[in-house]
């Protein structure tokens, strides 16, 4: 009996110095970062993820890589318009080579062949028209054969004689912008592939991973999402009762709550009034609902200090008066 006796009374004088010990809840309030999330600018299947819950990552690590098919199709589409480019603008700069030249020489010499058998026979039938043993459609017929082939023939060796000197500096201007449209395009092409790496864009806390392997992921849509790292501050909400206490630029302590010993120096950096009930961060008993809310929030002075806190940990505002 006096063992349980003992004991019984141990645990009241815990209870009363619990008791001494309770925070007002009225400055109560949590250890916030700003969030941040990772989207998508193209879409595509999440192929790998290098990162879980949790993790701690540095800017320009790589969270993920995308499978993005279309972008492999369009480099090698735009790789091949180049070289065409290119080829084009070194032949319109030095012209055919000789296999070319040889290529359009016999072109030549074939045409050349066909027109003169259709002068011939255009002569033979212009005689046989004067002396009526032919009628005039007939020598119609043949004579626009003639024009054809003399046309085709005059044709071959302009571009034979063009193909010798090199092509005209329009020609070269042409070539060379079909170039650098070409070479735009594989820049273009490069930046889409560079989008298959998501990157953390700061230092961040890895809090949520929104997609599985093998899921597509659509332009503009939150891969990952977390908290910055450097961002802490610390956030309350106070009835306009409590106001009276509380003003921009006031120096306050913070204590937090599982290091019940250690006080943050801070500043109240905001005060503002609240849209709606959704937002409060703490809630007490004594709440008048006919009162507004205003949400405080207030900066370390020293951020390097609070870096390692926990994320929506408990805390309690006191004020350096």
């Amino acid at each position: 009996m006096e063992i349980k006796n003992i004991l019984g009374l141990g645990i009241l004088l815990v209870f009363a110095s619990c008791s001494n010990k309770k925070i007002d809840p009225a400055f109560m309030g949590k250890i916030e970062r700003e969030q941040i999330s990772v989207v998508t600018k193209v879409p595509g299947n999440l192929e790998q993820v290098f990162v879980s819950k949790g993790d701690l990552v540095k800017k320009g690590d790589t969270l993920a890589i995308l499978d993005i098919p279309e972008v492999d199709a369009k480099k090698q589409q735009a790789e091949g318009a180049l070289k065409s480019a290119e080829a084009q603008y070194q032949m319109s700069i030095k012209g055919a080579t000789d296999a070319q030249l040889r290529q359009l020489q016999n072109k030549v010499n074939g045409l050349k062949e066909q027109f003169e058998f259709a002068k011939k026979s255009m002569n033979r039938l212009n005689i046989m028209l004067k002396d009526s043993l032919i009628p005039q459609q007939q020598f119609d017929e043949v004579y626009a054969k003639y024009q054809g082939a003399k046309n085709q023939y005059e044709a071959s060796k302009t571009e034979l004689e063009e193909a010798r000197a090199g092509g005209r500096k329009e020609q070269q201007a042409m070539a060379l912008g079909q170039q650098l449209q070409a070479s735009g395009a594989i820049s273009e092409v490069g930046a889409a592939e560079q989008e298959k790496y998501m990157l953390a864009p700061q230092d961040m806390s890895v809090e949520a991973i929104n997609l599985r392997t093998g899921e597509l992921a659509l332009p503009g849509y939150p891969v990952f999402s977390g908290y910055i790292n450097s961002s802490v501050y610390f956030r309350f909400t106070i009835a306009e009762s409590k106001l009276g206490n509380i003003k921009t630029g006031d120096k306050v302590k913070i204590k937090v709550l599982y290091k019940d010993a250690e006080l943050i120096d801070g500043v109240v950096s905001i005060v503002k009034a609240l849209s709606s009930y959704a937002n409060i961060a703490t809630a007490y008993p004594d709440f008048d609902m006919q009162q507004a809310l205003f949400e405080v929030e207030v900066r370390p002075t020293d951020p390097e200090k609070v870096k390692d806190l926990i994320t929506k940990a408990s805390v309690s505002l006191e004020f350096d008066k």
